[in-house]
């Protein structure tokens, strides 16, 4: 937690940014620039004009740091290892897939699969994200990968989630509205959910519990939290003003008995 705030937090020395005109250009033209850019040694970029070109800042293994002026396609950040990408608005489907280390921060909403398979780094959304976030996600030793979401998700958030840190913090819901999502953490068996505001339990996955907070889930909380205010340039406190709740598996090995013989 304490590698993703710094990362979020430490001050940025004054570095040219190098700015990338997306507009009417194909995605594989544009990745290629990207890749070429990186290469030479580039540190900040901007990308302008961008309109659904895919795979934006995949496998790109440096801290550069890209700004997204527009909407990317899928697959944005996927398997990236190190940079830093803010998207000024919306972003599409599969973001942060596979992510390795970096963090993504999208001033908007974004699609399904936030997250899919993600293993390390943090991704912070400010407002909704739709079907099956956090999916697969995974964690191994101290890496610990984050998904901080301000708004709400849609079905199957957490689905076979494996490990990580997975907050929604339900800034857009009306007073005692419930989160949408059905099919809460299903087939869950690692990592953990926080989610603020009120809960359907007959919405949860049947591989899962709910509880409150501890002290050290509240500090977790908090921290992430934190991190995520610092990167969207809000205050922390009013995020954190609803009851928390955590939602968490029940074993390890929520299909042992079903294929066992």
């Amino acid at each position: 937690m304490d590698r993703i705030l710094d990362q979020v937090t430490r001050p940025q020395a004054a570095i040219t940014e190098t700015v990338v005109d997306c507009l009417g250009r194909h995605y594989r033209e544009v990745n290629q620039e990207l890749r070429r850019l990186v290469d030479d040694g580039a540190h900040r970029l901007r990308l302008t004009h961008v309109a659904g070109q895919r795979y934006l800042g995949t496998n790109l293994q440096r801290p550069v740091q890209i700004t997204i002026e527009g909407v990317p396609g899928n697959d944005l950040g996927a398997f990236m290892d190190g940079p830093r990408i803010r998207v000024l608005d919306d972003a599409q489907d599969g973001c942060g897939n596979t992510m390795n280390s970096g963090v993504l921060v999208i001033h908007g909403s974004a699609g399904d699969i936030l997250g899919h398979s993600m293993r390390g780094g943090a991704i912070y959304v400010r407002d909704d994200v739709g079907y099956r976030v956090g999916i697969h996600m995974k964690e191994y030793g101290d890496t610990l990968p984050v998904i901080v979401i301000g708004g709400t998700a849609q079905h199957f958030l957490g689905e076979y989630m494996a490990g990580g840190v997975l907050i929604v913090l339900g800034r857009r819901l009306p007073p005692g509205a419930m989160h949408p999502s059905r099919y809460i953490g299903a087939g869950m068996h690692g990592g953990v959910i926080y989610m603020a505001g009120k809960v359907n339990e007959t919405f949860l996955g049947k591989e899962v519990a709910v509880t409150a907070l501890s002290d050290v889930d509240r500090e977790t909380v908090e921290g992430h939290v934190a991190a995520y205010a610092q990167a969207m340039g809000m205050d922390l406190e009013p995020l954190l003003a609803r009851p928390f709740v955590k939602i968490y598996p029940k074993t390890a090995r929520p299909y042992g008995r079903l294929y066992a013989y």
